[in-house]
């Protein structure tokens, strides 16, 4: 029987104007099809959100509402395996991974943001009035309204409800565009919020892709008072095109190419692990994965040789594979992308350290989205392979003598999204901390992240800061009340 993904509309289930296939990347073989939403069911969508705003869901107080979020975290919980089942299915990534990171964290964002709402203060002051008064200011927060929430294949689960969560907990309504790639678990989080008694039209899910499809039509309508997205830069620029008209915020999370810096007194053992998830966990598919490592000259040799080892140790293979550490990348699409750079970087003279190809793998699997592990040196910081994101399992490692000279390196980019250092001297990590150019910054770690923390990229990494605090800057409206006593 065929699995069919509808688009979740008002606590309905609505058909698309057509369907296209949802493949599975270990195999290439069919899942199901995704209705795809024309610009009809998108103007539904956006205007059951904007009537719940109006309905029960506006006139809840903060306290019923953030009970509900918990009710929806505790319903990901309870169906945790169907979850990590479709999230496995969609992107091919181990089993493992999806259950220890994505599903979880998945719940938690609803969990943190309703306990953050319930407990942030506003501002107030005291002034004096010139006749010799006074006047007391205080600020309220108001919901922001109707937000577009628009969601990467990498982590769908997790990346989605780091945004609607707390667009929920300020008391908006949302409609959802997920990945076309990825659309069952935000298709499965439909059912768990309607369980848990959200109202009609507060979690709204519409599928399809960007151009003369679901994603235009959401980031176009009118009545959509703020856009969220993660995902490339391209994109990125026509979201902000389409938020021009009616002058409505983004907050954007776009794409990276980050660097990893390793010095001379890194613990070498720490540095190796560190680096190896940062370039090979999930595929490579991290927003703020590594794709750049700059290792001091002294420790150079000995860091190429440790990466190469735990590189050739990990176990390709099916999802559900036990031991498998990394599955295929999420499509054959995307495999064709990465792939171009494993070429780029022979013809730019690449030293192959270990990979640049396809794995063997059995028959059945031999039309899936398998790529090698690859670690490259001897490139020049202008190839392509250096400067472009490439977003596979992949990374280029080049020599540095000292920290001005690796700090120019790691900031010669026109990304600034994520950077993690290696080092034992407490003042160079101080420095590097304060002199890249990164919305974050890791320190002898890669991938801590403090949901209480601003989240976001420079230059074009992105737009805006979310999490904690932060994100009450963007899903609340912040109004001044000025009293005179």
């Amino acid at each position: 029987m065929t699995k069919h993904f509808h688009n979740f509309i008002d606590n309905q289930w609505v058909e698309g104007v057509r369907t296209f296939d949802n493949r599975n990347p270990a195999d290439n073989s069919v899942i199901g099809q995704v209705h795809e939403a024309g610009r009809e069911q998108v103007n539904a969508a956006v205007n059951a959100a904007r009537a719940a705003l109006n309905g029960p869901w506006g006139m809840m107080t903060i306290a019923q509402r953030t009970a509900l979020l918990h009710k929806v975290a505790d319903g990901i919980e309870q169906r945790a395996e169907e979850f990590v089942a479709a999230e496995v299915a969609d992107t091919g990534k181990p089993h493992s991974l999806a259950s220890h990171l994505d599903i979880p964290r998945g719940a938690a964002n609803f969990k943190v943001f309703a306990d953050l709402i319930r407990n942030v203060p506003t501002e107030s002051f005291t002034m004096d009035t010139p006749d010799g008064g006074k006047a007391v200011n205080y600020a309220v927060r108001n919901p922001r309204g109707v937000i577009g929430v628009i969601c990467p294949w990498n982590l769908p689960l997790l990346l989605m409800t780091w945004k609607v969560g707390p667009a929920l907990a300020c008391g908006n309504t949302v409609v959802v565009k997920p990945s076309e790639e990825t659309p069952a678990t935000a298709t499965l989080l439909g059912e768990v919020m309607r369980d848990a008694g959200v109202p009609a039209g507060v979690y709204n899910v519409v599928h399809g892709f960007g151009e003369h499809s679901a994603g235009a039509f959401l980031t176009e309508h009118k009545d959509v008072d703020g856009i969220t997205f993660t995902g490339e830069t391209g994109t990125g620029e026509a979201i902000m095109q389409a938020a021009s008209k009616g002058v409505r915020p983004v907050s954007l999370e776009l794409g990276g190419k980050n660097a990893g810096v390793i010095f001379a007194d890194a613990d070498l053992d720490k540095a190796v692990a560190g680096i190896a998830r940062a370039v090979f966990e999930n595929s490579g598919q991290v927003c703020l994965g590594t794709e750049r490592v700059y290792v001091q000259r002294p420790l150079f040799d000995a860091f190429v040789a440790a990466l190469k080892v735990r590189a050739e140790a990990i176990k390709v293979g099916p999802p559900n594979e036990p031991g498998v550490t990394m599955g295929p990348l999420v499509s054959v699409g995307h495999r064709q992308k990465v792939l171009s750079y494993y070429q780029q970087a022979a013809r730019d003279g690449a030293s192959v350290v270990t990979g640049g190809g396809i794995p063997n793998m059995p028959a059945e699997l031999a039309e899936g989205a398998w790529v090698q592990p690859t670690i490259w040196t001897g490139l020049s910081e202008d190839s392509a392979v250096v400067r472009e994101e490439i977003f596979g399992p992949c990374c280029h490692i080049a020599p540095f003598d000292d920290e001005e000279e690796v700090v120019r390196l790691v900031n010669d980019t026109p990304y600034g999204l994520a950077a993690s250092v290696w080092t034992s001297n407490l003042q160079v990590a101080h420095r590097m901390g304060a002199a890249l150019d990164v919305g974050i910054c890791w320190i002898n770690s890669w991938f801590l992240r403090d949901l209480r923390t601003a989240f976001g990229g420079a230059k074009q990494s992105g737009i805006g800061r979310e999490g904690g605090v932060h994100s009450l800057e963007f899903y609340t409206e912040l109004r001044n009340v000025c009293i005179r006593l």
